[in-house]
């Protein structure tokens, strides 16, 4: 078994205009795509957006991202030695990389 995942993501803020950037990320039996990408993060890319706020299994629900064309969690799908393909959520406001807006349009700062 490969000690390696490979993350293949969309980045950029525009959607029309964004481009696929590959990482590959050490792998252990048992981490999350949020593992991988907190990894990616610290150790090679700070700049790619992410968001979340625990790591409490699905309890904030602000990592939600798509993984091979599912809608899932980073914190609770598992991150495998392959690659994987990961994108914003195509039915929510892109602000950039992974991240989309997830606040209610009521909610949000100057609307």
């Amino acid at each position: 078994m490969s000690n390696i995942a490979t993350l293949k993501i969309w980045r950029g803020a525009d959607r029309a205009h964004g481009s696929w950037q590959t990482f590959e990320v050490p792998f252990e039996p048992g981490q999350s795509v949020l593992d991988g990408l907190r990894w990616l993060r610290i150790n090679k890319d700070p700049s790619l957006a992410i968001r979340f706020s625990c790591i409490n299994a699905n309890a904030c629900k602000e990592c939600m991202i798509r993984v091979d064309g599912e809608t899932v969690y980073a914190c609770t799908t598992r991150l495998e030695p392959r690659e994987m393909t990961l994108t914003p959520l195509p039915n929510k406001q892109l602000v950039r990389d992974l991240v989309t807006e997830i606040a209610p349009p009521s909610e949000r700062f100057g609307t």
